[in-house]
């Protein structure tokens, strides 16, 4: 398929085209060779997507990891010593992080930013390029995306599917007032909306497809009722923890039947807004990993990291806790209490289990894992759907049943060691 003209504003920049081609070609590449990306719709709007048009500034970290406070540099794809580095920043495949603390988009001036944090960016292209496969796209749908970030998945949408029928939601003001403005650069107008995006768009509904970019605490019931039959809605639910998230799977049969699947995967999107994301603090890191604690021998193993569906549902009955996957060790800490749990094998077999903190969270896992392995070990659940708009996720069946209530709670602010 044909790449797309350069707008005429980027004319300046047309030296440098070939080069975004040859590293959009390259993180195309990469994308298929980890399996996240089959060749298709999705793979041929990504490589003739212009990615320095939808992100013509983007920041870089200068500062080391939990440096306080932190420091960032805007690139600005218009000055031309920042091209080469933005052209890296855009095609690595991490995400890109284009807005501080919900500052304006357009107009902005390049240079340093210190303190305050991200509130706005494109998630890593891997996951991206794998949901936009799931979404399963086709020409003619009318197609929501909630969150417009950076507005790749809008790009993607109307690339496919055609802009008449694509809208795009977002919280921020600022962040569709760009988006608006960059999409028409590239020739798409589609519906671009400021707003809450679990509210939907009812006067557009029903949709084919629905794609949330960022995480819920359960499906919003909203976008569940504005799902056209035979539709798909796919989003990230989860907790305040960022260590365990789910994939939703949702759709609607031709009859108006709603089913939904929570798969446990490795990763998701960030929590949306109104959560408050736990985290664990380099000082309390530190404390898990060397701390003194009561020590005892002998236990049988947990579950092992790719075990995700155990994960998910300790994440769920017991929230609260967050993982240091950097570590050599099982290490979780529930940072609202300053509990944690360090975990080595005792190379029998067993393990040495070590805790501190009124919360005894290796009891947690052990009561947790002896439900999933009842439930047998499922890598899934299913969402059941109630009239009065309740969910659950369920696994197992009778005595063996494994379920939780997915609950629109937010999170309130609290101690953050």
């Amino acid at each position: 398929m044909p790449e797309p003209a350069l707008p005429a504003s980027l004319a300046a920049a047309a030296a440098d085209y070939t080069d975004a081609a040859t590293g959009r070609a390259a993180m195309i590449a990469r994308l298929h060779e980890a399996g996240d990306l089959s060749p298709g719709p999705v793979s041929e709007a990504l490589l003739a997507l212009p990615r320095q048009t939808l992100m013509p500034q983007a920041y870089v970290r200068r500062s080391v990891p939990d440096e306080t406070p932190p420091r960032w540099e805007l690139l600005d794809w218009s000055v031309p010593e920042d091209r080469e580095e933005l052209l890296r920043v855009l095609h690595s495949g991490d995400s890109v992080a284009v807005q501080h603390d919900g500052e304006p988009l357009l107009g902005r001036a390049r240079g340093t930013r210190s303190g305050g944090a991200m509130t706005s960016m494109s998630s890593v292209m891997g996951m991206t390029a794998g949901l936009l496969q799931e979404l399963d796209l086709e020409p003619g749908q009318r197609v929501l995306d909630v969150g417009t970030g950076a507005a790749v998945t809008a790009a993607v949408a109307c690339f496919v599917s055609g802009d008449a029928g694509v809208v795009t939601i977002d919280l921020d003001e600022h962040v569709t007032a760009a988006a608006a403005a960059r999409l028409a650069d590239l020739g798409y107008r589609p519906t671009v909306v400021a707003g809450d995006g679990e509210a939907g768009r009812p006067d557009r509904a029903p949709y084919d497809r629905m794609f949330v970019s960022f995480a819920v605490p359960r499906l919003p019931p909203a976008l569940v009722e504005q799902l056209a039959p035979q539709g798909l809605l796919l989003a990230t639910v989860g907790t305040s923890s960022p260590s365990w998230p789910g994939l939703a799977v949702t759709t609607k049969t031709a009859q108006g039947r709603v089913e939904g699947e929570l798969r446990a995967v490795e990763f998701g999107h960030r929590a949306g807004w109104g959560w408050d994301r736990l985290f664990l603090s380099a000082a309390f890191r530190e404390e898990m990993a060397t701390a003194e604690g009561v020590t005892v021998r002998g236990y049988r193993p947990p579950p092992p990291e790719e075990a995700r569906g155990f994960w998910l549902a300790l994440d769920h009955l017991r929230p609260g806790l967050v993982r240091t996957f950097g570590a050599g060790h099982l290490q979780i800490g529930a940072p609202e209490c300053g509990s944690w749990v360090r975990v080595s094998p005792d190379g029998d077999g067993t393990c040495s289990v070590t805790g501190f903190g009124r919360r005894a969270i290796w009891h947690e896992i052990e009561q947790i894992a002896a439900l999933w392995r009842a439930a047998g070990e499922p890598d899934a659940y299913r969402i059941e759907f109630s009239a009065d708009g309740k969910q659950w996720a369920i696994a197992g069946s009778g005595r063996n049943e494994l379920r939780w209530t997915l609950r629109d709670e937010r999170p309130v602010k609290g101690d953050r060691r």
